[in-house]
């Protein structure tokens, strides 16, 4: 009921003004007569004989023709203003509604071209996008001023004349600054060379009149000196002020009533609320800025103040009271809610705290029936997923050869309880026939071999640093945090994931066991982990007993990656010496500590730490390799306390390093792997 007042009100307010405005807009009667058309004698100038309407010379009464159209006599020839130009008017025909124009320049000039200052014709000759003036021509000549000699090439010469053949205006070229000129067929520019820029451009004859293509600068001169023709506008008897207010107050009702009258909303909000627009555009369009437009905006501005007002008295009234009240209430649903469903993210991020099992189902829809890959691996394919609160997961389906069950079992049965910032978390599992799943935390990272080995070094040295140590925590607490010690026997930069802070947490513990804390001894049946990482007593019982210490040589294997920024074993190293990372670096280390230096050997603090750190690591006998605690307390040290460690076996001689340590290390790895 309340809207409808309002819409009542507001419709007989748009009718108020309306019938209003007529009777207010200051219309000028000074040159009218009682028919309302103006009352202006003729007048001639020189050989320009009737001047009237709508024409008006300098010093006519207002009202008499438009000011656009003002002629100002000058040694007895007429002068009109168009743009930024001033032209003569040589003939005007008030029964074909044209008149004819020669640029006032044209006199002055053995070699004339349009001023430089003229506006481009872009939507036809106009008076500051006046559209009462508009050129009758086919036919339009363009000058461009050009820094280079510009060539025509074949299609320009033989083919349609929408081409533009640049021809040169001698007399106007000089040194730095080439004019052209070139014919069109359209009243603007266009596409110009890109060394040329815009002069200006003028009409050239009239609308019965084509100049051809290939005329010359001499046959331009002609058209120009001839003039060309403008149209002005039928029955220009009618345009008067009441004329045009009554034209347009008849169309405004016109628009009002057609759209009020619609039974679309949206077609009477618009007469509401754009019929005062309609009426502005409408005398803008017959009299464009004049007096006449200024005070239609004026008034119409002061009523449309008047109707906000009361608008507003009757909306305060029947519409912002209660919309305060419904605001007010929508405030308090809205914390209330926000408190809810605080609530309920706490409660699902603490079910995904813990793993759950999902059906296969489940799996289909976490991931989008596998829509994103993350990557793939001979453990299978990793998808992403989304669990319900928008928490994303990593999916590790296990494929047809892991179907055994070992390494599900391993990864379940080790990381399905532990909560640590450097182990990733195990969100849930599957396992339906012979269909199974592993569900992470999802690391946006990914996995640290993509930074470590990049061409560019993508961390510095502090942060190198603080990934390290990062590592060595969550490995400590497999080892000694937990209930059971746990090992994970596959530590690799592959295997090593980031999140958004680049913390590293440790991944994959399909390879990995549970032994109870107080067991030095730990009974493996077949070597565990990838070539390259594999602790020697992995390979053979001689170099000692498979134990946590296992993990502290691979964990050594990867700081000494991470600090070279390349694999440790490198067979397109650019020198021999060079090959096996380890044995370089421990020889260059321990001669820069004797100060036998006999090749540059530039190498930052904390890639020194890193070094001599993953050296001890991969001592050949486990019990003088240090535990992971006391790791941990050499990378929070600065380097200066560190010792060189002795020297592993296969870091004897550089030229010996490679073959030695792939004679009888590598062989056994490489039959190990032929086994499995």
């Amino acid at each position: 009921m309340a809207s409808s007042r309002v819409f009542l009100l507001c419709v007989a307010l748009q009718a108020l003004t309306m019938a209003s405005t007529l009777s207010v807009l200051p219309i000028n009667t000074e040159a009218v007569d009682v028919q309302g058309q103006t009352v202006c004698p003729s007048s001639s100038c020189g050989l320009l004989q009737d001047i009237r309407y709508p024409f008006r010379k300098q010093g006519d009464p207002p009202g008499c023709g438009f000011p656009e159209y003002e002629l100002v006599c000058i040694d007895n020839k007429a002068v009109i203003h168009i743009n930024t130009g001033r032209y003569f008017v040589t003939n005007i025909s008030y029964t074909d509604n044209k008149f004819w124009v020669v640029d006032v320049n044209l006199d002055n000039s053995s070699c004339p071209i349009p001023d430089r200052n003229q506006h481009p014709y872009i939507y036809g000759l106009q008076l500051e996008n006046m559209s009462l003036l508009y050129p009758d021509a086919l036919s339009w000549a363009a000058f461009v001023s050009c820094s280079e000699p510009i060539r025509n090439n074949a299609i320009s010469l033989s083919t349609s004349f929408c081409n533009n053949m640049y021809k040169p205006v001698d007399c106007r070229s000089e040194k730095n600054s080439l004019v052209y000129f070139f014919i069109t067929s359209s009243p603007w520019v266009g596409d110009i060379k890109p060394s040329c820029r815009y002069l200006s451009m003028t009409p050239l004859g009239s609308w019965h009149v084509r100049v051809p293509n290939n005329a010359s600068f001499e046959d331009v001169i002609k058209f120009m000196r001839n003039g060309f023709a403008i149209r002005f506008p039928e029955k220009s008897e009618d345009w008067t002020y009441h004329w045009i207010i009554g034209t347009c107050l008849y169309d405004s009702k016109s628009y009002f009533y057609t759209q009020i009258s619609s039974s679309s909303i949206l077609n009477r909000t618009f007469a509401i609320a754009g019929i005062d627009l309609h009426f502005l555009k409408c005398v803008n369009d017959y009299s464009y800025r004049t007096k006449l437009f200024w005070a239609a905006v004026t008034i119409i501005s002061a009523m449309d103040i008047v109707k906000l007002m009361i608008v507003l008295a009757i909306l305060s009234r029947l519409v912002f009271a209660p919309l305060t009240v419904l605001t007010f209430l929508a405030y308090k649903y809205w914390k209330t809610r926000i408190s809810i469903d605080a609530v309920e993210k706490f409660l699902q991020m603490q079910q995904a705290l813990s793993p759950t099992r999902y059906a296969y189902t489940d799996i289909t829809a976490i991931t989008g029936h596998f829509r994103v890959k993350l990557g793939q691996g001979g453990y299978g394919s990793v998808y992403k997923g989304t669990l319900p609160g928008d928490i994303h997961v990593a999916v590790k389906m296990l494929g047809n050869s892991l179907c055994n069950g070992d390494e599900f079992i391993s990864e379940v049965s080790t990381i399905g309880s532990i909560h640590h910032i450097n182990v990733v978390c195990l969100v849930g599992f599957c396992s339906e026939e012979m269909r199974r799943a592993l569900v992470y935390e999802y690391m946006p990272r990914g996995s640290l071999d993509k930074y470590i080995f990049s061409s560019e070094r993508s961390f510095s040295w502090d942060k190198l640093n603080d990934i390290a140590l990062g590592i060595a925590k969550g490995i400590n607490y497999l080892h000694g945090g937990c209930d059971m010690q746990i090992l994970h026997f596959d530590i690799k930069p592959h295997n090593i994931l980031l999140d958004n802070n680049f913390t590293p947490k440790i991944a994959d513990f399909g390879l990995a066991k549970l032994y109870p804390r107080d067991n030095s001894f730990v009974p493996v049946s077949a070597a565990r982990g990838t070539i390259g990482y594999i602790a020697p007593e992995m390979i053979s019982r001689n170099f000692g007993v498979v134990s946590c210490k296992s993990d502290v040589y691979s964990f050594g294997m990867l700081l000494l990656e991470m600090a070279g920024g390349r694999r440790n074993l490198d067979q397109h190293a650019a020198r021999r010496s060079q090959t096996y990372y380890p044995a370089w670096v421990y020889n260059h280390l321990t001669r820069k500590e004797l100060g036998q230096i006999f090749e540059a050997f530039d190498i930052h603090e904390v890639e020194r730490k890193l070094c001599i750190v993953g050296l001890w690591c991969i001592q050949i006998k486990p019990h003088d390799r240090p535990t992971m605690s006391e790791v941990i307390e050499m990378l929070e040290a600065g380097v200066d306390g560190l010792q060189i460690p002795p020297e592993p076996f296969f870091c004897g001689d550089e030229q010996n390093s490679v073959t030695t340590s792939s004679s009888k290390f590598s062989l056994e790895l490489s039959a190990i792997s032929e086994g499995e």
